[in-house]
């Protein structure tokens, strides 16, 4: 089965108790068709693990993708341990270099320094610089009020 087909027989499910295991999302499920894998992510932290048995979702993958739609049109909203369901097509992995932080920042790609006319090294073009030197808040040391000036 390829990536693209698997996926579309996956299910996310959304909204767990922590009494849900692998077992009991297998037989919530098994009645849409053959369950192919249960999958459970364990917290990141080590110490969160004692606590918690899981982050509060799972994956169910299917071995059809119509069974996987069906599953998802029947347990969505659906109740579990007292807790609501939230069942839809799981999506994609991100690749893990496109993690939070991975990026490049915004002002290291080539466009940014013309439009914001910023020099090579970090300096703001002159006739930009000249503007800022204007402090707004120059003249208002003598004010011993804040706020509007009665007239």
């Amino acid at each position: 089965m390829s990536d693209q087909s698997r996926q579309k027989a996956t299910v996310f499910v959304g909204g767990l108790d922590n009494q849900v295991t692998q077992q009991t999302l297998h037989d919530a499920f098994i009645p849409f068709g053959e369950i192919v894998n249960v999958t459970l992510p364990k917290p990141e932290l080590a110490s969160a693990s004692a606590i918690t048995p899981h982050r509060g979702f799972g994956y169910i993958e299917f071995s059809l993708p119509a069974d996987a739609l069906e599953a998802i049109d029947n347990m969505d909203q659906s109740e579990l341990y007292g807790r609501v369901l939230k069942c839809n097509a799981a999506k994609a992995q991100r690749d893990p270099s496109e993690r939070l932080g991975a990026r490049t920042a915004v002002w290291e790609s080539e466009g940014y320094a013309t439009k914001y006319n910023v020099a090579e090294d970090g300096d703001e073009g002159a006739g930009q610089q000249e503007e800022r030197r204007d402090d707004p808040m120059q003249g208002l040391e003598g004010l011993a009020e804040a706020g509007p000036r009665q007239q």
